[in-house]
């Protein structure tokens, strides 16, 4: 999925019957996004040659959540997003991603060198977008 599909504009009607177009929450998130690359980036790189994971997985959120660590706090740096650095195997042991499906996610993994790959948690559920790092 690509972070558009997530920042489709969302739908109002206006007084005169016609609906107008207000924006997606998420595209906060998107600036956000462009402010964290290249941290995000860096600490990406940094699991992969540590060798804790070939599959990065940074979960953007705005509530708690309790997969990963805090690695960008939303509240510490004025931003409406927090980042948590987690990896496909976390997302296994805690049952998130399925292990039938492990072969799927990492087949269908983006190159960790110029696509960040995001777990995106809203309110009305969560999904994975793979974003370019700028």
């Amino acid at each position: 999925m690509d972070l558009r599909d997530l920042l489709n504009n969302q739908s109002a009607a206006t007084g005169d019957g016609q609906e107008a177009t207000k924006p997606s929450p998420l595209s906060s998130l998107k600036i956000d996004l462009d402010f964290y690359s290249e941290s995000i980036k860096e600490i990406s790189s940094e699991m992969i040659a540590e060798g804790y994971t070939l599959y990065p997985i940074f979960v953007a959120h705005q509530h708690d959540v309790t997969i990963g660590e805090v690695i960008l706090d939303r509240s510490e740096l004025n931003t409406n997003w927090t980042i948590n650095a987690s990896s496909l195997e976390e997302f296994v042991d805690k049952g998130v991603i399925q292990s039938d499906r492990k072969a799927y996610f990492e087949k269908n993994f983006k190159k960790a060198e110029e696509f960040m790959c995001l777990f995106v948690v809203v309110p009305e559920g969560a999904n994975f977008v793979f974003y370019p790092f700028k």
